[in-house]
């Protein structure tokens, strides 16, 4: 991973155990995995009571990304305020709106996703989910290729992606997952209900589990030689397929 702009991230236990319990949004953390201190155990504790994602990785990761005293320590701060995803959802039914959501699992690349919070937010969806591991870093990158979408387009963190399948059909949406291994096409499924489209990346697909756990299958219809779309591409046609559908 190459994380070159260096106002993404915070390094120093102390550092960022400050900036934690200052209110700033922190995307996720890496430890050294062999540092064992009192100030390391300090900054598990309060990355545990905010819900921060930690990762634990050999020292020379951390170097990559920081030459400097990082103390097995450093934080990327995310670009947005991570949104509820309850408050999402209940919102879109006090405005009588019907909620259209997109699952991200694991779209690591950062151009790709900030290109699909664009076209979410231009489509209008009430929200993007993406898994708190696994998700490509929400900084300034992703705010440069979302081009400003991200100020205006809520995203939640799902600690885990399974259980948060699960709330959302429990709140009446329909979970769509789209993947070439589908029968019928995005073209043929009704896609006006309460709905979250589920996207995973190119190189792996969506995860077999939350396939079982969705609710329908769809493709994109290829016809040409090449076997597949870019994910961001291929998430902006379905979007606007549903918008299409939603709008008529």
């Amino acid at each position: 991973m190459n994380h070159s702009n260096k106002a993404d991230y915070i390094y120093g236990t102390r550092a960022i155990i400050e900036a934690i319990e200052s209110g700033r949004e922190i995307d996720k953390l890496l430890i050294q995995k062999d540092v064992k201190n009192e100030l390391m155990t300090e900054l598990l504790q309060v990355s545990k009571v905010h819900a921060i994602p930690h990762q634990k990785v050999p020292i020379e990761k951390l170097n990559r990304v920081t030459r400097k005293n990082h103390q097995g320590a450093v934080a990327y701060i995310s670009a947005v305020q991570f949104a509820s995803l309850d408050n999402v959802i209940s919102e879109a039914y006090q405005k009588g709106e019907v909620p259209f959501l997109v699952i991200l699992d694991r779209i690591t690349d950062v151009r790709n996703f900030g290109a699909i919070c664009r076209t979410a937010e231009c489509a209008g969806v009430h929200a993007v989910v993406v898994p708190s591991r696994g998700n490509a870093q929400i900084g300034s990158d992703a705010m440069k290729t979302s081009a400003g979408a991200l100020n205006y387009l809520p995203i939640c963190r799902a600690d885990n992606l399974k259980d948060t399948i699960k709330e959302l059909q429990a709140n009446g949406l329909k979970i769509v997952a789209c993947s070439e291994k589908a029968d019928d096409t995005i073209f043929q499924m009704n896609l006006k209900d309460p709905l979250a489209l589920l996207m995973g990346s190119e190189e792996d697909g969506i995860s077999n589990e939350y396939l079982k756990l969705s609710d329908a299958h769809a493709k994109l219809p290829i016809e040409g030689q090449i076997d597949s779309l870019n994910v961001s591409v291929a998430t902006g046609i379905i979007v606007y397929e549903a918008l299409r559908q939603r709008v008529n």
